[in-house]
């Protein structure tokens, strides 16, 4: 059998209507509808506010019981799901754009930045860490082919055109 929540929500209605309308996550305003509805008691059974509100039983339980331990503030705040820090620093960075840059001396693959990093700043970084972190900063791909080899001679090639045999076709 049922019995009477023991939950009294503290928020005035309109301090829950103004963060409704402040709210731009979906999650936060369905949580601060459910105190709305559920203050105004126009639901006899929590299980029926619930299923209004399309979320299950047990998930409203708990944002109640939620609510009540940890006030509105923090109830209302989407926790921070604890992206990594990121390894390389500005100057790893600077670094790495310097030598994307260098035609003469050019890194030949992810694993040769992991190489290189690691014998001249003395720094470990895991390869989908700089993989994914050079294509979102520097816009790299992998395997892309060059339109000419990087240490192609241009004077040896015209050296080589002017000095060969002309042959043609009969």
């Amino acid at each position: 059998m049922s019995y009477a929540s023991r939950i009294k929500i503290a928020e005035s209605d309109q301090e829950l209507k103004a963060a409704l309308q402040k709210a731009t996550n979906q999650r936060v305003k369905l949580k601060i509808k459910s105190l709305i509805l559920f203050k105004e008691g126009n639901f006899k059974k929590q299980e029926d506010l619930a299923s209004h509100l399309c979320i299950g039983y047990s998930t409203l339980r708990l944002w109640l019981k939620n609510y009540s331990n940890i006030g509105f503030e923090k109830f209302i705040k989407i926790p921070a799901r604890g992206k990594p820090n990121s390894s390389i620093t500005p100057e790893i960075h600077n670094a790495l754009e310097q030598k994307l840059n260098d035609s003469l001396n050019p890194l030949k693959g992810y694993w040769h930045a992991i190489f290189w990093l690691n014998e001249t700043m003395n720094v470990n970084v895991t390869y989908q860490a700089l993989r994914n972190y050079m294509i979102k900063h520097f816009k790299t791909k992998l395997k892309v082919p060059r339109k000419s080899h990087y240490k192609k001679d241009e004077q040896a090639i015209e050296a080589f055109f002017k000095t060969a045999e002309c042959t043609e076709a009969i």
